[in-house]
């Protein structure tokens, strides 16, 4: 399905890179806002550089894909030397799969993680790659992304009637 999510997880900060290695992939590919920042906040970039640094120790390749230009998310990353493709317009799943060929891989070996349903899940899930919901940082969301969130509970709604959409901390079946 377009917007179920093939894992879920609570937060980004609870992947495994060990479970990443036994599931063979090489490179995560995330979401920038409220899934590896709370997005109002650029002091909170600790967790994400400690996160980058496992997920390197373990050979695997971190890259936020994000909708946001490149001054706003370069800002945030270039210190960290994280890599990241701006202006990727998720949920079209251009950005990802041209990342991914650059990176020489293969779908099966990359994960899109994001805290939402219409834009970082569909774009994985259209792009074929391993998709992962996790539950937004934080609660509030700039207002572009407020009318996702209308519509996401909608679906949300649906997508429980067959199987719920739950969070633990670890990888969860969707």
């Amino acid at each position: 399905m377009l917007f179920r999510p093939r894992y879920t997880i609570d937060t980004i900060y609870h992947l495994d890179p060990d479970m990443l290695q036994q599931m063979n992939i090489k490179a995560v590919f995330s979401d920038l806002d409220n899934t590896l920042l709370a997005w109002n906040e650029f002091e909170t970039a600790q967790k994400m550089d400690s996160f980058n640094k496992k997920l390197a120790q373990a050979q695997i390749k971190l890259v936020v894909i994000s909708n946001n230009n490149a001054e706003r998310v370069g800002k945030v990353l270039n210190p960290y030397h994280i890599d990241f493709v701006a202006k990727s317009k998720k949920p079209l799943p251009f950005a990802i799969s041209k990342k991914r060929k650059s990176m020489g891989l293969e779908k099966e070996q990359v994960m899109m993680v994001g805290d939402q349903l219409i834009t970082d899940i569909q774009a994985g899930n259209l792009a074929g790659v391993k998709s992962v919901l996790v539950e937004p940082l934080i609660q509030t969301d700039k207002w572009n992304t407020r009318i996702n969130r209308f519509f996401e509970k909608i679906i949300f709604f649906f997508l429980n009637f067959s199987h719920p959409v739950t969070f633990k901390e670890t990888l969860k079946n969707g």
